[in-house]
């Protein structure tokens, strides 16, 4: 985290940039502006806006009734639309992340990058932007469909065209491939720049493979022989450890605390508690993650006697904050760490893909199994702990009920915690778990963001060659990867 501090600066030149016309300007000197400090800052804000519970930018979390809101409940009853969520998401990945990425790797490729930078190293600080670039173009097509891609960030093309959401996931693949070729695991790359690994390039290896893994699964259902061979390819050189998770550690002072810590606890406000779609599952389960998800609460006003117990406020109504389970301390700490992939997700994958009978090593059930050791190891729990759970009639693979997919997506579900965005997207694949909406909901469970409204109004045209091509911009609509 040494350089977490350079990035502020970084960020502000960046923070007013909010339609495609300001990232068409040439706004940075590369004399002035290191490529690998546009790199942190890209990071940083990357990270952010994954790991935010801020309602103006990311309410996935409630997407997929892991958190339920109090005296305000518009998003939890999928009002994306009072508050720009689609536009501030589209506006984070584009400007604050893509661009500042954009211009990291031309400034690294034009200057040498740093004062006694081999070639091998320059070449390993060029493919790990590339990844992050792929990471970061695959959110927006998870959560939009087609955008902007092959037009985005061109000099001189204010109105860029939307390309097709397939068409640009295949090319991410194409490029995430070539990244990971050159990708020399005997030398260093970003260093201190790089506050996930610390440019640790044997580690961004597993990740990149990781993301492979995850995109090509993606395509399951859509293109099952590309997803077939990504797959396989990515498999053997994935993440299998918690050590080597795709994780940012926040600092104790802001601005790089964790945004969590800002809005939950310095805010001073109380906005959310827990929801009871995900307690009521858990309690259900005796999932020994739930000290460590969320707080007790005294029940006694309700059954009479002193009790504590996990309670969910009811999902999309308004709910007293004292009365049910709140986040758990540890998460709301200034200091805890976001995450973008880990590997229980990895196992998740590879139990997938073992159930899709693609060439993967071990079965299905030794990945769910694996799944949910490496989660409740991660959260704290211990050996006896997972020996008991895996051992439940409800979670065992030969016993839980249902097909795989409701076995694995209900426990990629609760794996999946505080990861409001993945989780999301594994809902939307695996159709479990089976969420209802709530009575005041405004719309049906949101299956893709609906497109900034900016767009329509400025890049009107493209906007709506896009919206039709997609079948429509509605929330409802179904993105080209979800086919059930």
């Amino acid at each position: 985290m040494k350089k977490i501090f350079k990035i502020f600066l970084v960020l502000l030149v960046f923070s007013s940039c909010t339609k495609f016309q300001d990232l068409n300007k040439n706004i940075k000197d590369p004399t002035s502006v290191p490529g690998e400090s546009l790199f942190t800052a890209a990071q940083k804000r990357l990270f952010d806006q994954m790991v935010t519970p801020n309602v103006n930018l990311n309410i996935w979390r409630m997407f997929t009734q892991q958190w339920t809101e109090t005296t305000y409940t518009d998003e939890a009853n999928y009002d994306i639309i009072t508050r720009p969520i689609p536009g501030n998401q589209w506006n984070q990945l584009y400007v604050s992340v893509l661009k500042n990425l954009d211009e990291s790797a031309k400034v690294i490729a034009a200057t040498g990058s740093l004062p006694g930078d081999n070639p091998e190293v320059i070449t390993n600080k060029l493919a790990i932007i590339e990844v992050m670039t792929v990471y970061a173009y695959s959110i927006l097509v998870e959560s939009f469909g087609n955008v902007p891609y092959t037009e985005a960030l061109k000099t001189g093309i204010l109105l860029p065209k939307y390309d097709d959401g397939l068409t640009i996931y295949e090319d991410l693949i194409n490029r995430l491939n070539k990244a990971i070729g050159n990708m020399n695991q005997n030398f260093g790359s970003l260093g201190a720049y790089d506050n996930m690994y610390g440019g640790d390039v044997s580690r961004w290896y597993k990740f990149a493979n990781s993301l492979k893994l995850r995109m090509g699964m993606l395509l399951s259902d859509v293109d099952n022989t590309l997803a077939k061979t990504t797959v396989e390819a990515a498999a053997p050189n994935v993440i299998t450890s918690n050590t080597d998770n795709a994780r940012l550690i926040y600092l104790s002072t802001q601005p790089n605390d964790n945004p969590i810590y800002e809005n939950l606890v310095a805010s001073g406000r109380n906005d959310f508690v827990a929801a009871n779609t995900l307690v009521d599952k858990m309690n259900d389960l005796n999932d020994p993650r739930l000290p460590f998800y969320f707080t007790q609460v005294d029940t006694s006003s309700v059954i009479g006697t002193p009790k504590l117990a996990y309670v969910g406020g009811i999902y999309g109504a308004s709910n007293n904050f004292a009365h049910y389970s709140h986040v758990a301390d540890k998460i709301q700490t200034p200091t805890f760490e976001a995450i973008i992939f880990d590997a229980s997700e990895v196992e998740f994958l590879l139990a997938e893909g073992a159930e899709r009978g693609f060439a993967i090593s071990g079965t299905a059930e030794e990945h769910y199994n694996n799944a949910i050791t490496r989660s409740i190891e991660y959260w704290g729990g211990a050996p006896a702990d997972i020996a008991t759970y895996l051992a439940e009639p409800k979670v065992a693979y030969s016993t839980a009920t249902g097909t795989w997919q409701q076995k694995i997506g209900e426990q990629k579900w609760i794996g999946l915690y505080n990861r409001g965005f993945e989780s999301w997207t594994a809902w939307r694949m695996l159709d479990y778990p089976v969420l209802v909406k709530p009575a005041d909901a405004k719309t049906d469970i949101p299956l893709r963001l609906t497109y900034p409204v900016v767009e329509q109004t400025l890049n009107g045209t493209n906007f709506n060659a896009a919206a039709a091509a997609i079948g429509g911009d509605l929330v409802t609509t179904k993105l080209f990867w979800d086919k059930h």
